[in-house]
């Protein structure tokens, strides 16, 4: 993984995928000038498929993926393990070549660049990992320095560059440290002035938080929010952590085999999921039925029972719960959790209503989406 460090910058001439290019072809082209009239940092996938080859046959990682990331955003892209998160991600810098379609980088199609074309590519784009990769016989500075050292840059530029990147990380005090002394947060945090040290309009980050603690993983998140508006870098992640996308992202596409099947704000995404992947990848957040309650679900209504509803609330407004209090008959809150994301207050409430009460749904849609979720008898506890 230390070799994805030097890819960036070095002689692409055999990309990490191991189809060999040729330099210099005819049809290569030199570094893509951003489209007139475009910001930098605009990256666009047009029915971008991957195929990998293997002993047991081809895998489909990537299947005709339609995709716009603007300038300037924080951008999420989370799916299941095998989803194909990691090899879109990594044709933004062509990491990775797309085995049909194309990405536009800044307008500009990446597809046909040669040598020099892919090195002032990926001079732009930088990258952040799960685990670092920090090289252990180099101190602090000299980690942040290595793609500049790389890239040829005259020495007497590249001390203020590397001071500037680790003063906003706030590592100015551990450039002379050896990795070893780090904590994982410190690392990640020199892990980020690396990939900030060339100036790039994009920043990757691959699981870039997985490996760190949950209080030093909102601290990382700080800091490339912070990052992202005071550098206006277009940030594009992936993860598993559905709290990290609901924490940092302004917009998140869900992949699952390979194919793009939900994407949209956050806020939205999270408040009304429609795909039953999205649904699932954000069961942990949203809590499903308490255990006593699931264990006595049935399907119909008994004399007397109660009807389980679950209700989905997501707009600018704070949900109305006078519905709650109006609605005539006994209405159980069971649980509930009421969040702000983007502006927006998403959440969701589990009440328990009167089997035998024909307009409770309809009372209660004032509040928000209402779904049936089954009955429970009467002896059932629901207080």
């Amino acid at each position: 993984m230390v070799g994805l460090i030097f890819d960036s910058l070095r002689d692409p001439g055999t990309p990490v995928t191991g189809q060999r290019q040729v330099p210099g072809a005819a049809t290569a082209a030199r570094a893509p000038a951003p489209v007139p009239g475009r910001e930098a940092g605009t990256v666009r996938f047009e029915s971008v498929s991957k195929t990998y080859r293997s002993a047991a046959g081809p895998v489909q990682a990537l299947d005709r993926v339609d995709l716009a990331i603007p300038a300037g955003a924080i951008f999420g892209i989370i799916g299941r393990s095998g989803a194909g998160k990691s090899s879109l991600l990594r044709t933004v810098n062509r990491l990775e070549a797309p085995s049909s379609g194309r990405v536009l980088v800044d307008g500009a199609p990446i597809d046909a660049l040669d040598t020099d074309g892919l090195v002032a590519l990926r001079r732009r784009i930088g990258m952040i990992f799960q685990h670092f990769n920090l090289l252990a016989a180099k101190t602090v500075r000299q980690n942040v320095a290595l793609p500049l050292t790389v890239a040829g840059v005259p020495r007497r530029a590249i001390g203020p560059r590397v001071a500037e990147a680790l003063r906003l990380v706030g590592l100015e005090d551990k450039a002379d440290t050896y990795p070893s002394r780090l904590s994982g947060g410190q690392k990640q945090r020199v892990g980020i002035a690396r990939a900030l040290v060339s100036d790039p309009e994009i920043l990757l980050c691959d699981e870039a938080t997985s490996a760190l603690d949950p209080e030093t993983t909102l601290a990382i998140l700080d800091l490339l929010r912070d990052i992202n508006r005071r550098l206006g870098i277009t940030i594009i992640l992936i993860t598993h952590e559905m709290s990290v996308i609901r924490e940092i992202c302004s917009d998140v596409v869900v992949l699952e085999g390979g194919r793009v099947v939900e994407t949209g704000p956050v806020w939205r995404v999270f408040g009304a999921p429609e795909h039953p992947t999205t649904r699932a990848l954000l069961e942990p957040l949203t809590r499903g039925l308490p255990p006593d309650l699931a264990a006595r679900l049935q399907p119909l209504p008994a004399p007397g029972g109660w009807a389980i509803l679950r209700i989905t609330c997501s707009g600018r407004a704070a949900p109305d719960l006078s519905g709650l209090a109006g609605a005539g008959a006994p209405v159980r809150l069971l649980q509930a959790g009421i969040e702000r994301i983007q502006g927006h207050a998403v959440g969701r409430m589990l009440v328990a209503v009167p089997a035998e009460d024909p307009g409770a749904e309809a009372r209660l849609r004032a509040v928000g989406d209402v779904e049936r979720v089954g009955y429970v008898p009467a002896d059932a506890a629901v207080g």
